[in-house]
């Protein structure tokens, strides 16, 4: 359903502002949806000669002649202007139409331009999963346009820095449909974060003149990595249940935990990704779907049985796939009841698995960090150290127990 666009086109006289000689300045008004605008002809006409209900010139004089053909001329650009940024699917503004008479049009893009272009450009790029982040911080930049300047779209050069401090105080107060309360700092920050790349898109495009950023600080909040201990891991895996969708959810995450692959990845895993390494034994060797880095993961028994479990469910022949497949929020909904039936408290998310076989699994049993980094298919052991400091802080507090039962002594 097409969406209905008022546009309407009025010539006035600013008739206090005439001079001596009752002359005063011609405009032409241009007015799309409520929103107004205004352009000087640069033409001055006599307050006794102008005809505010024809918006004419009075009389067939000479002068009122060629004043009315050039406003006639005036108002057929107008209307073509008008015409031409509607065939483009252009967001419809009075500054647009005004930009494109005045010939300033291709130096004037908005939000909504640089949205299109960015996930036009970059959805080959990006992993459809980040493409839906930038759509959803797309989503939230322009409920705060319109909260703000009643606007339902904001020219790239009215960006500046209060802008970018005004979203981040938007963010901290607005609470999406889908959440159960506010958001978080850390997602606050990569939603602007993601508005910071795609403005930096449009600085080194020379859309915008300036980059608004310059002054702005991320302050992102330094959080644990949350894990499964040994025991929480063994109770999962030792949970017997005849509902099959929580069987094969507790499935799919221990064959997360056992080889840190991401669900994402784990759901495009076919029989040929399973080849012979360099020990002669099965090797899980593919791409990260969001980074396409390569990794290859020699297969624990645990993930072998799993295997085959599932080599010939009906789901996996259906599918080609090595592991059942299931919608994440399912996913995510269906492991807080395993933690339920489990007793673990903790808030379980399958992307906890990555983190229990980067911790419990690999790193609590000796397993080198550089080992860690290439199983993970980190690009940087930069990004794996978090897992390292989890760790520190586990024998910190094993340590602190390991103290209180010398001192009860």
């Amino acid at each position: 359903m097409r969406s209905t666009t008022t546009f309407s086109i009025l010539f006035w006289v600013y008739n206090q502002r005439a001079d001596k000689n009752n002359l005063s300045n011609l405009y032409v008004r241009i007015t799309v949806n409520g929103q107004k605008v205004n352009i000087s002809l640069n033409q001055k006409v006599n307050i006794s000669s102008w005809n505010s209900k024809r918006q004419k010139a009075k009389g067939n004089g000479k002068t009122s002649r060629v004043l009315n053909y050039y406003l006639d001329e005036v108002k057929a650009e107008l209307v073509q202007c008008y015409r031409d940024l509607k065939q483009d699917n252009r967001v419809l503004t009075p500054q647009l139409i005004k930009a494109r008479y005045l010939g300033e049009d291709k130096k004037v893009h908005s939000l909504i331009d640089l949205f299109n272009y960015h996930n036009e450009t970059q959805s080959h790029k990006l992993a459809a999963k980040t493409l839906c982040h930038y759509r959803t911080s797309q989503k939230y930049i322009l409920a705060f346009v319109a909260k703000k300047f009643k606007a339902k779209n904001r020219y790239l050069q009215d960006l500046d820095y209060v802008f970018v401090l005004s979203f981040e105080s938007f963010l901290r107060s607005y609470q999406p449909k889908h959440y159960q309360g506010k958001i978080g700092n850390n997602a606050v920050m990569k939603h602007i974060q993601r508005l910071r790349k795609m403005v930096t898109l449009a600085y080194h495009m020379e859309w915008i003149e300036r980059d608004p950023f310059v002054k702005f600080k991320p302050k992102l909040e330094k959080r644990e990595r949350e894990f499964l201990t040994d025991l929480e891991l063994e109770r999962i895996q030792n949970l017997n249940t005849n509902i099959e969708r929580l069987s094969v959810v507790k499935d799919l995450f221990i064959f997360s935990c056992y080889t840190g692959i991401s669900y994402g990845d784990i759901i495009k895993l076919k029989k040929d990704h399973i080849i012979l390494g360099i020990d002669d034994k099965p090797w899980i060797m593919t791409t990260r779907n969001k980074n396409g880095n390569p990794f290859k993961i020699p297969l624990l028994p645990v993930i072998e049985s799993l295997i085959q479990k599932y080599e010939n469910h009906h789901r996996t022949q259906f599918t080609g796939s090595l592991m059942p497949n299931i919608s994440n929020q399912r996913l995510n909904s269906y492991l807080k009841e395993i933690a339920d039936l489990c007793g673990i408290k903790k808030n379980l998310t399958f992307h906890m698995a990555r983190h229990t076989f980067a911790t419990t699994v690999t790193l609590s049993n000796g397993v080198p960090i550089e080992t860690v980094s290439k199983l993970l298919g980190h690009t940087k052991l930069a990004t794996t150290q978090i897992y390292a400091r989890v760790i520190e802080r586990k024998v910190s507090d094993d340590m602190q127990l390991l103290r209180n039962k010398l001192s009860n002594k």
